[in-house]
């Protein structure tokens, strides 16, 4: 966790601009970006269940092609 303390006299723009170096230099920041956009892994049986319709879609998709209808 960042702590930064108020100095005496000390303006809220360079107290502003201590606080945000602080952030960059401790790698918070960083890692919050880089965390913002994974998902967790889904279970075993939504795995299992969305590899059954990639597979049931794939399937129609090539006896569609084989076809002649797409």
């Amino acid at each position: 966790m960042v702590k930064v303390l108020k100095k005496e006299g000390e303006a809220p723009s360079a107290l502003l601009f201590r606080f945000t170096k602080k952030i960059k230099q401790s790698g918070v920041l960083k890692e919050s970006r880089k965390r913002r956009f994974t998902s967790r892994k889904p279970n075993k049986r939504k795995a299992r269940l969305l590899a059954s319709h990639r597979a049931s879609r794939r399937s129609q998709i090539e006896r569609l092609r084989k076809l002649g209808l797409s």
